[in-house]
Parts: structure tokens; sequence; C-alpha cells
């Protein structure tokens, strides 16, 4: 489990194919000092074991159905990643809940810069836009932030100067793709609804 607060960036430094699946190594010396083997770190929102430590290199291997529902899938080397270590129970809870386990991907439809600040508008899969709700959470590449608001078909959140700079968010352009998980209460709500109403699960 996870809070959607990025410890740090790192950078993508190798991706060997293991078929089915594929290693990736990340440069990430904050979280290579820390980390041990089988640890579980979130990569852009994915939740990934740790396999090796070489130096400041963190390796982790990523199965087909990873590569196929996720971002991961199109990385290459030299792309950079944000990186969170999973929460221990004494933590304070400064973002939201975070699973790890990526719902969609969604697509940057819009960017407003406004000084320092920026306002994204982000096209989600139509199947997640019942989770979202204005002033709800969601995670973007492991990001915790809070919805503005909730269209039909999109979503916007505010991107305040800190999380611009400490974060892969900042270097986002309009069609970049993105790892969207929706707050899992609301997931849990929806579910709890259509088993009331006869629908299906």
């Amino acid at each position: 489990m996870f809070t959607g607060l990025v410890e740090s960036q790192g950078r993508v430094s190798l991706l060997n194919p293991e078929p089915p699946g594929v290693r990736i190594g990340v440069d990430a010396p904050q979280i290579a000092a820390e980390a041990s083997i089988g640890e579980s770190v979130c990569v852009s929102g994915c939740c990934l074991s740790v396999v090796a430590i070489a130096g400041p290199i963190v390796q982790f291997q990523a199965g087909p159905e990873t590569l196929s529902r996720t971002t991961l899938g199109r990385l290459a080397v030299g792309s950079r990643v944000n990186l969170e270590r999973a929460m221990r129970l004494s933590d304070r809870l400064g973002g939201h809940l975070v699973s790890g386990h990526v719902d969609g991907i969604g697509r940057l439809a819009a960017r407003e810069e406004q000084g320092e600040w920026v306002t994204c508008r982000f096209e989600p899969p139509t199947t997640l836009l019942p989770h979202l709700v204005p002033k709800g959470s969601i995670a973007i590449d492991g990001v915790s932030l809070t919805l503005c608001e909730v269209g039909d078909r999109s979503f916007t959140v505010a991107l305040i100067p800190h999380t611009l700079a400490a974060t892969t968010l900042g270097r986002l352009e309009v069609g970049d793709e993105v790892n969207l998980e929706t707050d899992m209460l609301a997931k849990l709500v929806e579910r709890q609804v259509r088993l009331l109403v006869g629908g299906r699960p």
C-alpha cells in the first residue's frame, strides 16, 4: 500500500526482455540506498517488487499483464519514473490510499499554465468515470491528486509548483499517456450499489 506521495524520480537505465516479461533497471540512488530485495515499490503508479540492487540501480520485473495494461510497456531507456516505497502502518497518510494496481490508461487532453501552476485535463477510460467525483482522489502515475472538475469524458487536476518539479507530471505534454488508479473506496461503493440493485459486480 502507498500514499501517492512520490519520494523521488528515477531514470530507466535497463530494459532487458525476459519473455514473456521484461526486466527494468532504474537509476534511483535514494531508493537503492534504503530498499531491500522483495520490497514493493510504486513505479509510476505500478506496484513492482525489487528483484536486484546494484549500486544506484534498482531492478524490477514486469509481466505481460502489467506491460499490456499500463504505460510501463512503453518505457524506453532514459524514461523518467516516479518512485515511492510502500508505506509503514505508523506513517502519516499525507495523500490517500494507493494500491499500485492501475485501473486504466488515460491521456492528457489539455494543459493550461497559470503562472507557476498548471491545470491539466485528462481523458480516462469511460469505465473509470463513475469512480470520479469533484474533490475526490485519484493517482496519476502514482501521484496522489485531488480532482477539480469531473465531466462526461474528462477530469481536471491542478498541479502546484512542487508537484511539477518533484514528479514526472511536470514533463507531460498533450497526448501523453498516464497510469490511473481511482479511489478504492469509490470502487467498493460502486460494486456494492451494483449488487444491491441486482447488477453484476
